[in-house]
């Protein structure tokens, strides 16, 4: 894939350094099309953790995320020939919104590249922000696959590049992010949650962080799933994973930016080995002052989180806009504190509620899978009911997987608990029927491909 630092000095000449600086230069240049987003306490995040928790709403942008601030702030530094020649970008969905929300209102041609597991809700969005100048292209299944589409589009027209987090300009204007809860709040937060996909907000938001704000800490998460800065913190530059759960769709790239590592490294996060790396686990506190410090989350963990804000606090929330807010419900924070979490984005598709209430339900011990062969005669099932399953619990899913001649017939079983808790005695039930029951584990590919 070509290098897209690469690709925009050969056309722009060199690139403005990443700075605070420069990304206040970057605030007052969107500040026409971009309003501040709101900060918004959360009285259930601030009971459950003792701390005082705000949300960085850009969800409420005009395209819902935060990626509006990139991509205008880098096309309103294209030269009139880079404009005249159109612009090129690749993205998993929102950095698409921003560009063609960009296009539209800066009347330029563009051609965008997304992967076909893009959510149908984004690109019928990418659309509508970008009308008649914009052509939308679905290509390869990852947002790595369309990187590279749009990549040979740029070599083979001359297009201009407009990367969604590769590149100073992209990063200074999601760093504007920092700059406004810096403004609102009024004062240096203790902590600062912020999710990371290809590296670009987090480079913005660490980089203004360290030289506005340096006692502020920063915990920097991203899916288990799709863990490209931690494997770049390890490898000591960026790596390409082999591969990816494109499940946190806008935080799911398989190798992060140099922008984005470079700036880690500054804040003080480059490591070597996994013995040293920073790497938060379940109720582990380390955020002293000014420090870094990396978290996986599993994607089970950021279904319950985007459950929660809707139930709660009635927020849409896409998965990776979640993604800081799953991470902070599995630290502790020090009490009192000022916690701010980036809520990046808020375009979900409705039609995957369906997937999420299921992760969520997994991930909280509550759905579990079975292969339970059964007796081919009457009254088996009834048994099964009466003497395996608890009061609590329900069969959600039943479907015979084999159906032969022969005395017992296999069914894939569905089982909801009423608690977490019910799953030994369930177990336990299963042991003493004369039924065989297997469970299937969920990192299995027997339940990838059963369930």
């Amino acid at each position: 894939m070509s290098d897209p630092l690469a690709v925009a000095e050969k056309v722009s000449g060199p690139l403005p350094e990443l700075s605070a600086d420069e990304i206040d230069a970057a605030a007052k240049r969107i500040s026409d099309i971009i309003e501040p987003t709101p900060l918004q306490r959360i009285p259930r995040l601030s009971a459950l953790t003792g701390a005082e928790v705000y949300l960085k709403r850009e969800d409420l942008t005009a395209v819902r995320s935060y990626k509006l601030r990139g991509a205008y702030n880098l096309m309103m530094q294209l030269t009139e020939a880079e404009k005249a020649a159109g612009v090129v970008t690749a993205s998993a969905g929102n950095h698409a919104q921003g560009v063609a929300f960009a296009c539209k209102a800066m009347g330029v041609r563009g051609r965008i590249y997304v992967p076909t597991t893009t959510p149908k809700q984004k690109r019928d969005r990418i659309r509508v922000h970008g009308g008649e100048f914009v052509e939308l292209i679905a290509i390869g299944d990852t947002y790595d696959a369309a990187a590279a589409a749009a990549a040979d589009d740029v070599a083979r027209t001359g297009a201009t590049m407009v990367p969604p987090f590769d590149d100073p300009r992209t990063a200074a204007g999601q760093g504007t992010i920092a700059a406004e809860f810096l403004e609102q709040l009024g004062t240096q937060p203790d902590l600062v949650v912020v999710p990371v996909g290809g590296g670009g907000c987090l480079a913005g938001i660490a980089t203004y962080l360290r030289e506005r704000s340096p006692r502020t800490a920063i915990l920097a998460a991203e899916p288990t799933g799709a863990a490209s800065m931690t494997a770049a913190l390890v490898a000591g530059g960026p790596v390409t994973l082999p591969e990816i759960d494109p499940f946190v769709d806008g935080a799911a790239v398989r190798r992060v930016g140099a922008v984005g590592y470079q700036a880690v490294v500054r804040f003080g996060g480059a490591v070597r080995s996994h013995a040293s790396l920073p790497l938060l686990t379940s109720t582990e506190t380390r955020t002293g002052a000014g420090s870094f410090r990396m978290m996986h989350v599993d994607e089970g963990a950021i279904c319950t989180a985007m459950l929660e804000l809707y139930q709660n606090e009635g927020i849409v929330a896409e998965p990776a806009g979640a993604l800081a807010a799953a991470a902070l419900r599995e630290v502790e924070v020090e009490p009192g504190s000022t916690v701010v979490v980036l809520l990046s984005g808020g375009n979900n598709d409705v039609s995957r509620y369906g997937e999420v209430i299921e992760r969520s339900l997994v991930h909280q011990g509550l759905k579990h899978y079975f292969l339970v062969d059964f007796p081919q005669e009457p009254g088996a099932l009834r048994r099964f009911l009466d003497e395996v399953l608890g009061p609590d619990d329900d069969i959600t899913l039943f479907e015979y997987v084999k159906r032969n001649n022969r005395e017992t017939g296999a069914a894939l079983v569905g089982i909801e608990l009423g608690s977490p808790q019910g799953l030994d005695s369930l177990l336990e039930r299963m042991d003493k029927a004369p039924i065989q029951c297997e469970r299937l584990d969920p990192n299995s590919p027997a339940y990838r491909y059963l369930t």
